[in-house]
């Protein structure tokens, strides 16, 4: 007899997190849209889910009915390419946006596959602005200058940063509202956490008092080894609520869905990965309802 597979802990039972899960409410529909809330997806450790969580974070609160603006603030280019778009191939990037005066936030956006989210590309050329920014005034606030116009338009602006604690995720720090940290559940993710959490305290302290952190999330989650549990355990217990309830579980279909340039809300959205992000969404939508943040929930 085949055992049937739970994807989603119950209401009141112990969740992933050790803590007891509560469902997350389905978030009220929005009668209008704007000023839009700026979320960096941060973790100067590569590999640990930052793109997979922008894409399809971003692709599950636009699912919501949330307009959202995906901004690639990563050379590489890994979240252009996520979603279909060839870095090379792009005439125009947030490197433009960011270093050309007569260059518009609407010549650079691209519409992606999902309805009500938008995307401002990147490519190599943005790893020159990191040397050319620093002689610039008011250094740390470009991104924001520029980003600034397109806020009334989106519910939800999405920075995926690039994988160091240099000047381009600090001007991502330095305009969000809020910060979203993918941790991998394995040993060396939990080293980096603590620089991290120091430079969103110097940011916000000197750059940018609004700033907070949304909440941490598990990523990379595999609940058949004993390691990994005993590292989501180890960060609930340093971080407490500010880890969110919902965990992301390893799985081969995110790089399948990388892969095809779709979300995977999208390419395979009767997944368990589709319903986590899914969940994901409803989770912090419901955070920043709490927290009185009316243009985001």
């Amino acid at each position: 007899m085949a055992a049937s597979r739970k994807t989603e802990p119950q209401a009141g039972e112990l969740g992933p997190t050790g803590r007891p899960f509560s469902a997350f409410p389905d978030p009220e529909p929005l009668m209008e849209h704007g000023p839009a809330r700026t979320v960096a997806v941060c973790n100067q450790k590569g590999g640990v889910g930052k793109t997979t969580t922008t894409i399809n974070l971003g692709a599950a609160l636009a699912e919501q009915g949330r307009r959202v603006l995906l901004v690639d603030f990563d050379p590489q280019g890994a979240l252009s390419v996520g979603l279909g778009i060839q870095p090379h191939d792009i005439d125009s990037t947030i490197y433009n946006l960011l270093m050309e005066r007569d260059v518009t936030p609407h010549e650079v956006l691209y519409k992606t596959g999902v309805n009500g989210m938008d995307l401002l590309p990147s490519n190599i050329d943005l790893s020159g602005a990191e040397v050319q920014l620093v002689h610039e005034v008011g250094r740390e606030y470009v991104l924001g200058g520029v980003l600034e116009p397109l806020m009334p338009e989106y519910d939800v602006v999405m920075i995926d940063c690039q994988p160091s604690l240099g000047l381009l995720t600090i001007n991502a720090l330095a305009c969000a509202d809020g910060v979203v940290i993918p941790l991998e559940c394995e040993y060396f993710a939990m080293r980096g956490v603590a620089l991290l959490m120091e430079t969103i305290d110097k940011v916000s302290r000197r750059l940018n008092p609004k700033l907070t952190i949304d909440g941490l999330l598990a990523t990379m989650y595999d609940s058949r080894t004993l390691h990994t549990r005993e590292v989501l355990a180890s960060i609930v217990s340093g971080f407490g609520d500010k880890v969110f309830h919902t965990v992301i579980n390893r799985t081969v279909r995110f790089p399948d869905a990388t892969v095809a340039g779709e979300p995977i809300t999208n390419f395979d959205s009767g997944s368990m990965g589709a319903n986590s992000y899914r969940e994901l969404a409803k989770e912090v939508l419901e955070r920043w309802r709490q927290a009185g943040v009316d243009h985001g929930g």
